[in-house]
């Protein structure tokens, strides 16, 4: 046979079929490509005997062809590509312009707000650098999201790139998450901790929350509405012009101020980031590159030692990690920690060669509610470093179960376990001091009753005299009661005073009408008298409830005044 006297015809014929199927074929119409023809398995030539050398050929599908003449080869209209940039971008601005996708907004409302920040240099200024540490983690994270890049301008818009920024409605961080929000989505806040000033957490947390609300309302512009305003105000909104047969677009939408200016202002950041020559804006130089890694701690280590060993400032590490308020870290609680780039090497290299103590802090939870005082000589420290480092303030009791930050000591060793890290709170009570007081009973009052009138305890009342709980009670049958300090003496002044205004009364009365003077005198004090005996019931002690009230109302203003207080000195530093 041929194919046995010549192996290498077999090689020729194989070539010859794969030549022929790159033939031009009948293009579909409209430039389509042609239908896959039925693949065919070409046949395997016969294998030569075993004292030849054999040419095996794979099988290879069949090309497609038509009877008839061939066509002739044409030209064909192809779709353009995407433009792809060849060259990394110059810096973290040219990167956040490559990546705009949402559609412009241009109305009034825009051109007014581009004026706004055009006027304010400075303010620019101060949101661009501040911003230069979190820049280039959040546009890494929406890249991989594959969002549009407008939303890494958010934080100037919601926060000035400021992660300890608070609002008046206590929004925290540099995405702003209200306390409810911030929980739903596992951002954790506590007495050692809060995490919506994380800068990892915060910005996972608002791209998940984002991408929920676009996914809910099919458009970016509503779901910024709806990240501003709630996106149960935004779907009212839309039911009711739809209902009125009116459009539904962001710009159609009856929305407070500050939301029909929260897209017109993240598009005015836009121009100037844009073209920041049209505006006279100058962008700070950020390069396109990481500025934090991270690492992760195994044990707890005070913020001290970390800033130490890293070779960085308290001040500076506390700036990439916002969301830690104590002066220890705890690793079962926050176990990942930002330094900058380089110095996270240095951190490594340092720690494996520490040899005294990483944490000089520890957790301790309250056994039973105790004063501030009481606290401090359990764990071993003055009262005044006790409330400076867990914020108690003044006349409150720590409430069992707190959660307090103490010195370790010899037998209070050990890191804080995640659950005391994890969900650790301070609760506090008004410091209130009980003492003993004998009040009298009304006409057909029982025991119970008396008891709610003083804003006691039945039971406690029962005990104190005991006397059954519904035990009937003459007129004026005296009853012991343990009331707080400042209703006793309160209701011991009030009858001082009252005694003191009758015995003065009384003599007047007796001195008679001898002058004007003296009828005068005794018509003040009969007046005097008169006002005591008609308000009588109101000069009464108030009830031992209502000045527990007052307590608790006169703590809250003082502490309302010293966080106004607080929260001002921050503002005025964020701004």
């Amino acid at each position: 046979m041929i194919l046995t006297r010549h192996p290498f015809n077999l090689c020729a014929v194989v070539l010859a079929l794969l030549a022929s199927g790159c033939a031009s074929v009948p293009s579909a119409p409209g430039g389509a490509a042609p239908e896959t023809a039925p693949v065919a398995v070409a046949k395997t030539a016969p294998q030569t005997p075993a004292s030849t050398t054999a040419v095996t050929a794979k099988a290879v599908p069949a090309p497609a062809t038509t009877e008839g003449a061939l066509s002739a080869i044409t030209t064909a209209t192809a779709a353009a590509a995407p433009v792809v940039y060849l060259s990394a971008p110059a810096d973290i601005w040219e990167r956040i312009r490559r990546g705009y996708a949402m559609p412009d907004l241009d109305n009034d409302l825009v051109r007014d707000r581009e004026q706004w920040y055009a006027t304010r240099p400075d303010y620019i200024q101060r949101m661009t650098e501040r911003s230069e540490r979190y820049l280039f983690h959040i546009v890494e994270e929406i890249e991989r999201r594959n969002m549009p890049m407008e939303l890494a301008l958010l934080p100037f818009i919601e926060s000035a790139f400021n992660p300890q920024a608070v609002s008046s409605v206590k929004a925290a961080g540099m995405w702003q998450f209200m306390p409810a929000t911030g929980q739903s989505f596992d951002l954790k806040q506590n007495v050692f901790r809060d995490d919506r000033r994380d800068v990892l957490a915060s910005t996972r947390a608002a791209l998940d929350y984002l991408q929920q609300l676009h996914n809910r309302f099919g458009d970016w512009h509503l779901a910024l509405a709806a990240y501003n305003w709630g996106q149960g105000n935004v779907n009212r909104a839309i039911t009711r012009n739809q209902k009125a047969g009116l459009p539904a677009r962001y710009t159609d939408l009856t929305m407070p101020l500050e939301t029909r200016q929260y897209v017109p202002k993240l598009q005015a950041v836009k121009n100037i980031v844009a073209r920041p020559e049209s505006f006279g804006a100058r962008l700070p130089p950020i390069g396109n590159r990481p500025f934090f890694d991270t690492i992760t701690l195994q044990r707890d280590m005070d913020v001290a030692v970390i800033a130490s060993l890293a070779g960085v400032s308290e001040k500076d590490f506390r700036a990439l990690n916002p969301s830690i308020n104590q002066p220890v870290v705890m690793a079962s609680g926050t176990p990942n920690i930002l330094l900058p780039w380089d110095n996270a090497v240095d951190f490594q290299r340092q720690l494996q060669s520490h040899k005294g103590p990483l944490a000089s802090w520890t957790a301790w939870v309250v056994p039973t509610t105790m004063t501030a005082a009481q606290a401090a000589e359990r764990v071993g420290m003055s009262e005044a470093d006790l409330r400076s480092v867990n914020n108690i303030p003044p006349r409150m009791l720590v409430r069992a179960g707190s959660s307090l930050l103490v010195p370790r000591s010899a037998h209070r060793d050990a890191d804080v376990p995640e659950h005391v890290a994890d969900n650790g709170q301070l609760s506090l009570q008004p410091e209130m001091v009980l003492k003993r007081a004998v009040v009298k009973a009304r006409k057909g009052e029982n025991l119970a009753r008396l008891a709610s009138r003083y804003g006691v305890s039945p039971v406690s009342a029962a005990g104190w005299n005991k006397l059954a709980v519904n035990a009937r009670l003459k007129p004026g049958q005296r009853v012991t009661l343990m009331l707080p300090q400042r209703v006793a003496l309160a209701s011991a002044e009030t009858v001082r005073r009252a005694d003191t205004v009758d015995n003065g009364a009384r003599q007047a009365s007796r001195a008679g009408k001898a002058t004007a003077g003296t009828r005068g005198k005794k018509a003040n004090a009969d007046s005097v008298v008169a006002k005591v005996a008609k308000g009588k019931k109101t000069a009464r002690a108030p009830s031992a409830k209502k000045s527990v009230k007052l307590a608790k109302a006169s703590a809250a203003k003082k502490s309302r005044g010293d966080t106004k207080v607080a929260l001002n000195s921050k503002t005025a530093k964020k701004r």
